[in-house]
């Protein structure tokens, strides 16, 4: 195998960097991850020179539009669109083939796939995802500690700390994990309504004490929970913002009346919804993160801050990074119905407890943009790049040891649900007797 050595670490600092962004799946796209790579990769894209995006699309067509979407010159993957699994293997197989590869200082991607065979090839990686793939995939474990130890591999932006933990436990060193969270578009906020403006607008009564989630409406974002507390909280109007057809969660709201499910919506309507809301939520469930490994703090969770209106979330390991109890923002106690209906009563029945949490979010928020994260990450790249590639601490006993056990328990996870994602030890059995209890009658 040829393998072309990158320049030198000199010629490449700082603004001077070639990134090629490489993604594997379609875009325009309006799921969260593809959200996160295409922001970054904008932003990114200002701080240095050259960007450029390896992506599948349908035609020339597509390509000219995101182009003119992004500022970004693109590259179009020589790969099909579909199988998923066809598209993913083409687009690591065929990137190394393309003049951009060859032009870039690295590569900036979130598929493993991709960034092995960008190393084999000699090129730099930056790897950016928010998932802790060494504990819900286990047998991963080895091939992730020889891609991310290789002096190739440049550093892992992991979103959150505990996904950056558990790289640690892996035994990475130190050194090649950052985590730096995501954050959102001031210029989103720029032009807010008044609370009444907002309610006018969409149809919501002035005196209505409204709580808003906005993000996909589904069964694997813990909103069942919040359909239970609805239930125990008639007086109050609970929007859920983002539903995509008829589900679960939109057949279990459909019985109570203070719960309204809206479609999927515009930036622009989003934030109407933003401002009219009295408290925003992120529904107070470890099932994101224990049933389907959703652990990465979620985009709205930067959004809702910046809004200046006040939170309630669960006392989750990944939320408790960012939101601290009774400082920005209520935490609760997870998959309980009862504790997120006192939290919210708790919470609109105190308005200046609902005005410092909301003043001390927004001030936070300050540090928390798209333009702020794409500095950092340049930072660690930039810092990274100077320095020599750190010495791991070696596969060792330990290791193997828990190799071998999570990579059985997985197997018989595997074929018991049929879902490749390992749910964290003992979260999924803390989660399932609350889980259980929330649809019993009368809870």
């Amino acid at each position: 195998m040829t393998q072309t050595s990158p320049p030198p670490t000199d010629a490449v600092q700082g603004g001077a960097l070639r990134i090629l962004f490489a993604f594997e799946n379609p875009l325009p796209s309006t799921e969260a991850d593809a959200e996160v790579f295409l922001t970054t990769a904008r932003y990114l894209a200002r701080l240095t020179t050259g960007a450029a995006l390896h992506v599948p699309l349908p035609d020339q067509a597509a390509s000219a539009a995101l182009r003119q979407a992004t500022g970004l010159a693109v590259a179009r993957a020589w790969a099909p669109l579909s199988p998923p699994w066809a598209r993913h293997l083409a687009c690591g197989l065929t990137i190394v083939w393309r003049s951009a590869f060859r032009r870039a200082d690295l590569v900036y991607t979130r598929n493993l796939w991709i960034a092995w065979m960008a190393i084999r090839f000699g090129q730099r990686v930056v790897f950016d995802h928010y998932r802790p793939w060494p504990d819900q995939i286990p047998p991963l474990r080895p091939f992730l500690y020889r891609l991310m130890c290789h002096r190739r591999f440049v550093v892992n932006i992991c979103h959150s700390d505990y996904t950056r933990q558990k790289y640690l436990e892996l035994g990475i060193p130190a050194d090649k994990l950052q985590c730096i969270r995501n954050g959102f578009e001031p210029e989103r906020l720029d032009a807010p309504i008044g609370r009444d403006a907002a309610r006018r607008a969409l149809d919501i009564p002035a005196d209505a004490q409204t709580v808003v989630y906005t993000g996909r409406v589904n069964h694997k974002k813990g909103l069942a929970v919040v359909i239970e507390a609805a239930r125990l909280l008639p007086d109050l109007l609970f929007i859920l913002v983002g539903s995509y057809g008829e589900g679960p969660i939109e057949a279990m709201a459909q019985a109570l009346p203070n719960v309204r499910v809206v479609p999927f919506q515009p930036p622009e309507i989003l934030g109407q919804y933003i401002h009219a809301a009295d408290v925003l939520l992120i529904p107070p469930s470890l099932q994101p993160l224990a049933r389907f490994g959703s652990t990465v703090l979620p985009l709205k969770l930067f959004f809702y801050m910046a809004s200046g209106r006040p939170i309630v979330a669960g006392n989750t390991p990944d939320v408790r990074e960012v939101l601290r109890d009774g400082e920005n923002a209520l935490l609760c106690q997870p998959d309980a119905p009862p504790a997120l209906a006192r939290t919210l009563r708790r919470l609109l029945d105190d308005p200046a407890l609902a005005g410092r949490l909301a003043r001390t979010a927004l001030a936070e928020s300050h540090t928390m943009t798209w333009g702020a994260r794409a500095q950092r990450i340049l930072d660690a790249i930039t810092e990274r790049l100077d320095m020599p590639s750190p010495r791991s601490g070696g596969w060792r006993g330990p290791q193997r040891r828990a190799w071998r056990r999570q990579s059985r328990r997985w197997l018989v996870h595997l074929l018991r649900t049929g879902s490749p994602v390992l749910p964290p030890d003992g979260l999924a059995d803390q989660a399932a007797p609350r889980r259980n209890a929330a649809h019993r009658p009368g809870v």
